[in-house]
């Protein structure tokens, strides 16, 4: 079943490694549910996963952000809501799965404002609002609707899907892209949105312990990826760090032989000597092999 993962579905090692953990955990319950089948169930809790390459996290600069907000068309429905959406991602952080699931009572827009999601596990946690994101959401909601309703429904006012949301972002970045040709260069999800706020609160200074708060990760060390794509910190560290007291050393191009006037070392030694000499050399043994 892995091999034709990656074999036929052509999905990465990472992938393969995700569906395998779930297979691990499957087979844990199973091993204390049916203890008679311990040996079948061992061998598979036995399979390693394969080892991948981790790879820096993506994220825009702001440039590259601003270029995606202008790329939504405030003019039309969808553009507005689309540009709420983004907006809200890039300052809070929250997972596609959280976003989905947002309505309008989730979000509070007066004094300390805020959103309140339930992430992963059932956490439920609320993250802060800056004042312009919640000016953008209060021009959002300013059209009457039930507390229960979707925080950005589809045009039938249903939740949008995880594959429309993704939609929409590859459809606003092909724009972007005209304005800002390095957001085209990138492979950008709603994920990316999600890396992008936590190196906004990273370059700002803030601890990797808040930033973990803010995205509601359970462990620090899940957060540390982010110090890994970095380079102010790399920099700051390296500029109180003294520098190697050696010298570069000296790399001459190399001349061009000239011939030389002198005779080679490899030249003919009998080109000096008469024909009869060479002729005596040779009855007694002595060639130029020999020589």
């Amino acid at each position: 079943m892995l091999d034709h993962l990656e074999r036929d579905r052509h999905n990465s090692v990472a992938t393969r490694n995700n569906r395998l953990a779930a297979i691990h955990s499957l087979f844990g319950y199973l091993a204390l549910q049916h203890p008679e089948h311990g040996g079948s169930i061992q061998r598979v809790l036995a399979i390693p996963a394969k080892r991948t390459e981790h790879n820096l996290v993506t994220y825009l600069t702001e440039t590259e952000v601003d270029a995606l907000l202008a790329a939504c068309d405030q003019t039309t429905w969808t553009g507005r809501r689309d540009h709420a959406m983004f907006a809200l991602t890039i300052q809070t952080g929250l997972r596609i799965s959280e976003l989905a699931a947002l309505t309008r009572q989730d979000v509070t827009l007066t004094a300390g404002a805020n959103v309140h999601t339930v992430g992963k596990g059932r956490k439920e946690r609320r993250t802060p609002l800056f004042p312009s994101t919640t000016a953008i959401l209060k021009a959002w909601l300013r059209w009457p609707g039930a507390p229960d309703d979707p925080l950005f429904p589809t045009s039938t006012g249903r939740r949008l899907s995880r594959d429309a949301i993704e939609h929409r972002v590859a459809r606003h970045l092909a724009h972007a892209g005209a304005s800002c040709p390095s957001i085209s260069a990138r492979h950008v999800t709603m994920h990316t949105l999600r890396h992008t706020a936590a190196m906004r609160l990273l370059i700002a200074g803030n601890d990797i312990t808040v930033i973990a708060l803010w995205l509601g990760h359970e462990q620090i060390a899940t957060t540390n990826i982010y110090m890994h794509a970095d380079m102010t910190h790399k920099q700051e560290a390296i500029d109180h760090t003294k520098p190697l007291a050696t010298k570069p050393g000296r790399s001459d191009p190399p001349t061009r032989s000239l011939p030389s006037s002198r005779p080679s070392d490899y030249a003919d030694p009998y080109a000096g000597l008469s024909l009869p000499s060479k002729g005596f050399l040779v009855e007694v043994g002595i060639t130029k092999r020999s020589a």
